[in-house]
């Protein structure tokens, strides 16, 4: 499997899936934090059936989070959509005390993660938020790869109860998946087998780990590719038979190295199957203004890289 041509902003599938669902569930309710137009919450507001359920909260993150709590004592299913680095930095002691405490049904869906926010600058790239979102008890933390994915999540999500963390980026992503493909909470999905190394990427990576597992190939390496959009809970199962049948792991992310899916996977892999495993991300320090490729290329966001990295983790095997 390799990323197709068609290219789609995630953001304009969840807002078209959004829409598509409130139209169907009076129950569904939609926030936002003066950047409707940019999440595409938007769409959702635009539908004559769901306009009555939402509100532009305006630049109140803080203030978004607890009336998305009070709505959902009510038993509404609430959407709170914004930039990732507002959704979760500035507003994480009303996510922790007012959705993930009482463990209430609110869906909080970032977009504009990672550094292909591109000239927006660090103080926007937010590369923490996973790591922010997954310490806390309750939240379930879920990445889609590409736009069928993301309309995938964005139905899941909205009929399973409790609170959710949903992150997308900025930038167009190619398709990867086909149409209708299932998506399940908790499951990761493997794109590709091999034997030699596997990857596990989540995001705008998956379609890098797809290029790199192509390059391994020419030269005579067999690569596994698992896309693990759920990063929690996250699949035990799939990441120790990778460090069985493989005796390696690569982890790919557009997130710091610390506290993301590189840290999951290094957390079962330490408590359930010992395998060498390196992960390729943002190594501790902040983004920087750029073009989208010139800043993957500089944090070593690539394909080129992850073939690099695998050629280093294999000579570690056992």
């Amino acid at each position: 499997m390799m990323p197709k041509p068609t290219k789609r902003k995630q953001r304009e599938v969840f807002g078209a899936t959004l829409a598509e669902c409130g139209g169907k569930n009076r129950n569904i309710v939609a926030l936002n934090a003066d950047l409707s137009s940019s999440t595409k919450t938007s769409t959702f507001a635009a539908v004559p059936e769901c306009r009555s359920r939402f509100w532009n909260m305006g630049i109140a993150e803080a203030n978004m989070m607890c009336v998305a709590a009070g709505l959902a004592t009510t038993g509404k299913i609430v959407v709170a959509s914004t930039f990732a680095v507002f959704a979760t930095g500035r507003a994480y002691d009303q996510i922790r005390q007012s959705i993930a405490y009482p463990n209430l049904d609110v869906k909080i869906v970032a977009s504009h993660a990672g550094i292909t926010v591109g000239g927006d600058g660090a103080s926007h790239q937010t590369i923490e938020d996973i790591a922010l979102m997954r310490v806390l008890p309750n939240m379930r933390v879920v990445v889609p790869c590409d736009g069928v994915e993301t309309r995938a999540i964005t139905e899941a999500i909205l009929n399973i109860p409790g609170p959710f963390y949903m992150r997308m980026g900025r930038t167009d992503t190619p398709d990867i998946l086909d149409e209708g493909t299932p998506w399940h909470l908790g499951r990761a999905m493997t794109l590709a087998d091999g034997a030699d190394v596997t990857i596990v990427a989540i995001g705008i990576m998956v379609g890098e780990a797809l290029k790199a597992r192509a390059l391994l190939a020419g030269e005579g390496v067999s690569a596994r590719v698992v896309n693990m959009s759920s990063i929690k809970p996250i699949d035990h199962e799939t990441i120790v038979k990778a460090a069985k049948d493989t005796g390696a792991i690569v982890t790919a992310e557009e997130h710091s190295i610390i506290g993301g899916v590189g840290s999951a996977v290094c957390e079962v892999v330490a408590e359930e199957y010992r395998a060498p495993v390196r992960r390729v991300g943002i190594r501790d320090v902040f983004g920087q203004s750029g073009e989208v490729d010139e800043l993957m290329r500089a944090y070593g966001l690539t394909a080129e890289n992850l073939v690099r990295t695998a050629h280093d983790v294999m000579k570690e095997r056992a």
